[in-house]
């Protein structure tokens, strides 16, 4: 029995991003337990109070990172298997591929072996966030494609803040169990992934592409017509995608380097920055580091603030999910961008100006921890760092897995959405790497870094970044032809030209008239269908 609910078919998809999310958490709550630091304790006992202090703040920064590099390569390769294998299967390769690390990194006796399991685990959630929104976006219905695809958004959320509170339990417990029971339980999620997809359909564009246009024909039926073999939309859909097929058919095989050439360029350039930008935010290294943040605000012993700000982040992603399709993607990335780059400033300031440089007698483990704040600016600073998570969490959150996946043509989508994905992981990796030397040698600038980028970020997202909210993927691509009027060479129909229509809406709910209906039947002649 295959399952044509929508609904059901993201919310057993997304587990891959729960990964994602298992992983944050599960680093960000352990660093600073007393288990963790002495079973991976590089630099040896603290001589005044005999404590371990695990490893520094170098070797931290790397063991984070392995988790992004990993994934950084996993993302790349997920094209080729994506466009071999087809998009489910991939996914279920990542969840097998998601186990096997976890028990490396569970059973972990030093730093080399929790690396290695850690870029294992990384090559998985690379493989699944690269091709999960593919998976989604080319089943979903136009006019609901972004609460669909943000799920993936919402389910990193949910893993982060599962995963934080079985570590905060875990940490009651005595002995090395603190961590490894956590680093344990998370193949649960790839378990129930793998199993939960086998009841799931093939991607139908993937399926029209290698000529199995019944398959792909039943699946639109099943999960758009509502087993309405004379739908309107699966009927436009099946001619449009027939459109796509016959002329990605008669261009020279796809390579990376097609993404590169003029008439692709551009929108391989927002699909990039898309990801890059979402990790420029600084919100995923503050995610792994922000225990951290909370030591030098006073708050080091008690994980329950880091918890507060992971349940923020869940609660705060459900607007998006509701109405995203109907904000549009433009709106949401700027607003966000703006407020982002506001509190980022805020928590500068405060650093700047109320902190004092930490000393031996903090006793703090890690070079990292360079600041101390108290009093009322230091919960300013836990009231800001909440505000920038409710700022993130319903904008770049959702939107940066939402919009790549809807920018390229068929031919195309499984690379270029792989190479996006792996434009976050290279970031993310250098980030992870690169926060806790910031922390430790630039202190509060390091805020001052995430709120240019920030800033950027939203003049970028205004000149370049056109709207794909209720449209069709292969009408999307056609935002990106530059033969029309009005269009710019190599560029298309300028960003701030494109607008948010939620006329699919009417199609979608079988809403259209008996004229139209016709028209599109006439579009769709083609024997194969």
């Amino acid at each position: 029995m295959t399952v044509g609910n929508i609904y059901v078919i993201a919310a057993t998809s997304v587990i891959g991003g729960a990964l994602f999310g298992f992983d944050i958490s599960s680093m960000s709550a352990i660093i600073t337990t007393l288990p963790y630091k002495c079973q991976f304790n590089q630099q040896g006992n603290d001589p005044q109070t005999g404590q371990c202090r695990g490893p520094d703040d170098v070797v931290q920064g790397g063991i984070t990172a392995a988790m992004p590099g990993g994934s950084w390569l996993g993302a790349l390769i997920s094209g080729f298997l994506s466009d071999r294998f087809g998009r489910k299967y991939t996914i279920q390769i990542g969840a097998v591929i998601w186990v096997i690390g976890s028990i490396l990194v569970c059973a972990s006796q030093n730093i080399a072996m929790l690396i290695v399991g850690r870029i294992i685990n990384g090559f998985s959630v690379g493989i699944c966030s690269a091709q999960v929104p593919v998976y989604i976006s080319e089943l979903s219905p136009p006019s609901k494609r972004g609460r669909f695809i943000g799920m993936q958004q919402w389910a990193i959320t949910w893993g982060i803040a599962i995963m934080f509170f079985v570590c905060y339990g875990s940490h009651f417990i005595d002995g090395k169990a603190a961590f490894r029971l956590p680093w344990g339980l998370q193949m649960i999620p790839a378990i129930l992934l793998f199993f939960g997809l086998m009841v799931l359909p093939e991607s139908p564009r993937w399926l029209a592409k290698h000529d199995r246009w019944e398959e792909a024909k039943s699946v639109l039926v099943l999960v758009h017509g509502q087993g309405d073999p004379h739908s309107a939309l699966v009927a436009k859909e099946m001619a449009e995608i027939k459109d796509a097929v016959d002329f990605e058919r008669a261009n020279a095989d796809v390579s990376y380097i097609e993404l590169f050439r003029p008439r692709m360029i551009n929108r391989t350039h927002i699909g990039l920055f898309t990801q890059i930008w979402s990790q420029l935010t600084g919100m995923n290294v503050m995610m792994y580091y922000i225990s951290y943040i909370f030591t030098m605000a006073g708050q080091g012993s008690d994980l329950l603030p880091s918890g507060i700000q992971f349940i923020i982040n869940v609660v705060m992603t459900v607007p998006a999910l509701i109405w995203l399709d109907r904000w549009g993607r433009r709106p949401t990335m700027l607003v966000g961008a703006f407020f982002m780059t506001l509190w980022l400033c805020v928590n500068a300031g405060l650093f700047a100006v109320y902190s004092r440089p930490a000393t031996p007698d903090d006793h703090f483990d890690t070079a990292a921890i360079s600041m101390v704040i108290s009093g009322r600016p230091a919960t300013a600073v836990i009231a800001s760092t909440y505000l920038f998570v409710a700022s993130y969490a319903p904008t770049w959150g959702p939107v940066s897995w939402t919009y790549p996946a809807e920018l390229y043509p068929l031919r195309v989508r499984g690379k270029a959405v792989a190479l996006a994905t792996s434009a976050n992981w290279a970031f993310n990796f250098a980030l992870a790497y690169f926060v806790p030397p910031a922390f430790a040698n630039i202190t509060w600038k390091t805020y001052v870094v995430f709120a240019v980028f920030c800033f950027c970020m939203f003049w970028h997202t205004f000149f370049m970044f056109p709207e794909t909210a209720n449209k069709t993927l292969e009408e999307v691509a056609a935002i990106f032809e530059d033969q029309g009027p009005g269009s710019l060479k190599h560029i298309g129909v300028p960003a701030w030209k494109t607008h948010n229509d939620r006329s699919i809406v009417r199609l979608e709910r079988n809403l259209v008239s008996s004229e139209e209906k016709i028209d599109i039947q006439h579009e769709n002649n083609d024997p194969k269908m």
